[in-house]
């Protein structure tokens, strides 16, 4: 039995997107596809109405403070560059359109000022729980039409993957900064090839 209360919202903008939120207020909905109209609310004890599946949706408040259900609108910009704090938080998606995780930071070289790594979140879905890994920002290619990283890694691959810092060290010591390199350079494609 799930704790929360989620609420359920449309989008004005487009008429088949849902937000759900465990917020009665919609305060933490993205305010580019509102205004966001109550639909209905969603009791611990009640079953699970929705088609999406509940356990990814609750993943998605987590690490967000909301989920959207339903295709995305494109949002036209201007912008040949994108800031940083719009890229932490995007959603990362298998070569099948599936939310697999979240980019929570982005690792940049400082001497070059190029990002290198990002620091993302697995879980759930994939069977490993919720944890940080450090990806290869060459193994993410962004999709206008999914507003995300999509990726062809697979779940083996990020589990083999070697620790990025331990002991809370912000950056690897240059042995396990080349052990890093070499396994994101070398791994080879997962299944759906290049993406």
């Amino acid at each position: 039995m799930r704790r929360t209360t989620y609420y359920v919202f449309h989008s004005a903008s487009a008429s088949d997107l849902r937000g759900i939120t465990g917020d009665q207020d919609a305060v933490g909905l993205p305010a580019t596809d509102g205004p966001w109209t109550l639909e209905r609310q969603i009791a611990p004890d009640e079953p699970w109405p929705l088609n999406v599946n509940e356990a990814v949706m609750e993943f998605g408040v987590l690490e967000n403070g909301f989920y959207l259900s339903g295709p995305l609108p494109r949002h036209a910009s201007s912008k040949p560059v994108i800031e940083r704090d719009c890229v932490e938080g995007t959603a990362v998606y298998d070569t099948q359109g599936q939310r697999i995780g979240t980019i929570k930071r982005l690792l940049i070289e400082k001497v070059s000022g190029r990002v290198i790594y990002v620091d993302a979140t697995f879980g759930g879905f994939l069977g490993i729980g919720i944890h940080h890994h450090t990806v290869s920002w060459d193994k993410l290619t962004y999709d206008t039409g999914l507003h995300g990283y999509r990726t062809d890694i697979i779940e083996v691959q990020v589990r083999s993957a070697p620790a990025f810092s331990e002991d809370g060290q912000a950056w690897p010591d240059r042995e396990r900064e080349q052990e890093l390199w070499d396994y994101w350079r070398d791994l080879p494609r997962g299944p759906g090839g290049p993406v």
